[in-house]
């Protein structure tokens, strides 16, 4: 692998240099304002919901570092995080929520690289979708869980499917990034930014506020 490969995939990128994408790397901002907030809203013994506020900064890092080196090295160090967020999200939530002991809540949660192995295919037919379609899933299986805890948990299934809501209208502002581009020349990523910092940071709240409600693990 060519870990140093330059990559070009946004509106606002026109050339190598380090500042070729001053909004896209600038609105990271964003998910370091979303962890500070949440930081400070988050118990300090509560382990998880912690971690959760600790990727969602490694994400704005992450992307940061992607939208100024644009390279392969870089590409990794913005999708390992929010992979990250997302395992252990599944495992707070099959856990906390639905109230799985650890070891099954963690089979549950590697049930997540089939659905994704056969989903992100799926999603990848729709056309104009592209490179969104490796996101696409994850509001399908926030709004999944959503119905299936509308009885038994209605608060969390309502934070869940606005959670679901916003994140859809995130990855479709990141999959018009380049069709828009003609007409919009910085591109509409950064709102991708904006939206997922709101979104991430609301699905920490969500899972604050039912440990809060239910008394909650320090693991």
């Amino acid at each position: 692998m060519d870990w140093m490969r330059e990559i070009d995939g946004y509106c606002e990128r026109l050339g190598p240099d380090y500042w070729a994408e001053p909004i896209n790397a600038v609105t990271n901002l964003f998910f370091i304002i979303s962890a500070l907030i949440m930081w400070r809203r988050v118990p300090a013994d509560a382990g998880l919901a912690r971690a959760l506020v600790l990727i969602l900064a490694a994400i704005g890092v992450g992307s940061y570092l992607f939208h100024t080196h644009a390279q392969v090295w870089a590409a990794i160090a913005d999708t390992t995080p929010i992979l990250l967020f997302i395992l252990v999200y599944i495992f707070a939530a099959h856990r906390d929520i639905w109230g799985l002991r650890p070891l099954p809540a963690l089979g549950a949660t590697a049930l997540f690289f089939p659905y994704a192995a056969v989903m992100v295919p799926l999603f990848g037919l729709i056309p104009g979708l592209g490179g969104s379609a490796g996101y696409a899933p994850v509001p399908l299986l926030i709004a999944l869980h959503a119905v299936a805890l509308r009885r038994r948990e209605p608060e969390v299934a309502r934070g869940f499917a606005i959670g679901a809501g916003v994140l859809t209208v995130s990855i479709l502002f990141r999959t018009l990034d380049e069709p828009l581009c003609g007409i919009v020349p910085m591109g509409t990523h950064f709102m991708w930014h904006f939206l997922n910092a709101v979104m991430l940071g609301w699905m920490i709240e969500v899972y604050r506020r039912h440990l809060l409600q239910g008394g909650y693990k320090t693991g």
